[in-house]
């Protein structure tokens, strides 16, 4: 059972996020860094020199387990969000999603030549604030046969304005085989710096078990959340075991988890644990396995994503407490 700890009254998530959205609103108009304190509640301090801004405190990290290197447990996925044309309103948004992202410590962005405009928008995004070398890039491959495979990974290199990419990733186990033999070979090359595999269905997960066992990987993402918890039967533990950084997709049971929540009060415990929105707590329970290194909830507004943030600092609860609070969600 965590220790508790002392927080405001817990707030539903509409009324965290209302208060979230007239500070995001006001980017244009004042310095990131002051608004970024401004919603922390810390007092601005007077920089001799420009500095970058942190949310203070920053959020947790985990080690990757094939290097040891510090990875934030709180990332952003582009599927959807990110699929949008210049100009859009929406397009409008995003850099005060990834502006949000970096202040707070975090690095993760995981995206995949299959979410339609994704990979172009991220690259340039990143680009255009000066913002690459904040960033922990993720993509995929997802093509069958080596040459097609080599083809869409230069694209998406292309797409992304990266020469490195921080990880590579077999989407969907297709033809895994011959393109995680291209993308050893771009490790080797310094091309790649991380190897893995995906997958979103349990229907997978015998198939993802045996590639796990098989083989040497720096990474597995996989779909974990309250309320679909088949990965933690033996995926999980055994990515542990075999040294594999997990990065959680869906970690809102593919947003129908969420969505039932709406209307809802928290509950008393959530002030326990530090959270002030259904989304935290949903975010703390996936972060709660220790073979997690970080979860990547997808949006494409600053209001979720430093709402999402938030899920990464203080109290992570541990498996008991779970045990005795989890009906009190998903009932």
């Amino acid at each position: 059972m965590p220790m508790p700890l002392k927080h405001a009254a817990p707030a539903s998530r509409r009324r965290v996020l209302s208060q979230s959205a007239s500070a995001i609103a006001a980017l244009a108009a004042a310095p990131w860094w002051r608004q970024a304190l401004a919603q922390t509640g810390t007092a601005q301090p007077q920089p001799a020199t420009p500095m970058t801004p942190t949310l203070s405190p920053s959020i947790h990290t985990r080690p990757i387990p094939s290097s040891g290197e510090a990875l934030p447990i709180i990332g952003c996925g582009t599927y959807i969000g990110f699929d949008v044309a210049p100009g859009s309103a929406e397009y409008a948004q995003l850099p005060g999603v990834l502006q949000t992202l970096f202040a707070a410590g975090a690095s993760v962005l995981d995206s995949s030549p299959m979410y339609g405009r994704a990979e172009t928008t991220t690259g340039e995004l990143l680009a255009a604030a000066g913002s690459r070398a904040k960033a922990f890039i993720a993509t995929k491959v997802w093509t069958s046969g080596r040459a097609a495979g080599v083809a869409q990974l230069e694209q998406s290199f292309a797409r992304l304005r990266s020469q490195r990419i921080d990880l590579l990733q077999v989407h969907n186990l297709l033809d895994w085989r011959v393109q995680l033999a291209t993308l050893r070979g771009w490790k080797e090359a310094g091309r790649v710096r991380y190897v893995g595999i995906t997958h979103y269905t349990e229907s997978a997960y015998a198939e993802v078990e045996a590639v796990l066992r098989a083989e040497k990987l720096d990474f597995l993402q996989i779909n974990y959340a309250l309320d679909d918890t088949a990965a933690a039967e033996r995926l999980l533990p055994l990515a542990q075991q075999r040294g594999v950084a997990v990065l959680i997709n869906r970690p809102f049971g593919g947003g129908g988890l969420l969505r039932r929540q709406r209307g809802k009060p928290l509950p008393a415990w959530a002030a326990e644990i530090g959270c002030s929105s259904w989304a935290q707590i949903l975010l703390k329970f996936v972060l709660s396995h220790p073979a997690v290194t970080c979860t990547i909830p997808g949006t494409s507004r600053p209001e979720h994503m430093l709402d999402n943030l938030a899920a990464g600092r203080g109290t992570v609860p541990d498996a008991a407490f779970w045990r005795q609070h989890a009906a009190s969600v998903l009932g």
